[in-house]
């Protein structure tokens, strides 16, 4: 192996060539004029020759100097570029994401910040949609696919799985310390979310009420029910926040709520909910970079 300087001596040339000034190395080194001068004699001694010119004033660099100086500083950037990429897992480019509205923005929003500070190199272009994208004619790089199996489409990776509560705002039924009965429930409005109607099993007030009925003796008439109706989940969603009735949600999409007790369960009851496929063409030329994102929405969930 080659025998080089100490790192600090090839700093200390780097900074004072950068500056032509000692002082000034020094006070970006955090170390004092004389103890750059004293990197610099033993790098000197290494070399053979001198670096600078120190008389007359202003510092200068010497022949020697000059040729080592692009080298070095060189040098530096490449090693900061280098450990950048370490730090970004090496992602540079740009991805496109697909993901349902609600799932964009009461989950993937929040968490941009953390993406930008560990992927700053790595852009996303997302497309919150209800709609199916198709991954094979590149329309996205990737999905996040709402399913209660995992996808034929392409290689999928469940990244979580949801459950429903029957949830309300403290704005509706005050400081709550129980489960409401469903006669309880059905005497206060209820907000439902749209689903496909082929999903028999969809989260909706209907089948919460058939789960409902082995438990409780009494539940209300379905006819009644719901007073609120949306077709966006994410707007049924700030129906209950906001303390217009009790929704049936998601607990991955208001976590935040339920933690700060913007929302409240008023029930025990639960339904089983759906995976969070991470989905992708196969052979994908950008796989590096998804494999970043997996990595990343892993550790954020």
């Amino acid at each position: 192996m080659r025998k080089l300087p100490p790192l600090t001596e090839l700093r200390a040339f780097e900074a004072a060539a950068r500056h032509l000034s000692f002082r000034l190395a020094a006070a970006e080194l955090g170390v004092t004029p004389t103890a750059i001068s004293h990197q610099l004699k033993l790098l000197e001694r290494h070399c053979g020759q001198s670096l600078f010119r120190r008389r007359p004033r202003p510092l200068a660099l010497t022949r020697a100097g000059q040729q080592l100086f692009p080298v070095v500083r060189d040098g530096f950037e490449t090693f900061a570029e280098a450990l950048s990429k370490i730090r970004s897992g090496g992602a540079s480019g740009r991805l496109s994401l697909t993901a349902t509205n609600a799932f964009t923005a009461r989950w993937l929003v929040p968490r941009l910040p953390n993406w930008r500070e560990i992927y700053p190199r790595l852009k996303l272009d997302i497309i919150g949609t209800d709609a199916v994208i198709d991954l094979e004619a590149g329309d996205a790089d990737v999905a996040i696919r709402y399913a209660r199996k995992p996808p034929t489409v392409g290689p999928s990776f469940e990244l979580f799985r949801d459950e429903f509560y029957a949830v309300a705002s403290p704005k509706l039924v005050g400081d709550l310390r129980r489960s409401l009965s469903p006669a309880e429930l059905g005497r206060l409005p209820l907000i439902e979310a749209e689903w496909p109607p082929a999903d028999s099993d969809a989260p909706r007030w209907q089948r919460w009420l058939r789960v409902a009925s082995r438990r409780h003796r009494s539940v209300p008439d379905t006819a009644t029910l719901p007073s609120l109706s949306f077709r966006e989940e994410l707007h049924a969603i700030e129906a209950a926040i906001a303390g217009q009735g009790i929704a049936i949600c998601s607990n991955i999409l208001v976590r935040p709520e339920l933690a700060s007790g913007a929302l409240v369960p008023v029930s025990r009851i639960k339904l089983p909910g759906y995976g969070f496929y991470i989905v992708h063409r196969a052979e994908h030329p950008k796989m590096d970079l998804i494999k970043s994102f997996i990595n990343w929405a892993r550790a954020a969930g």
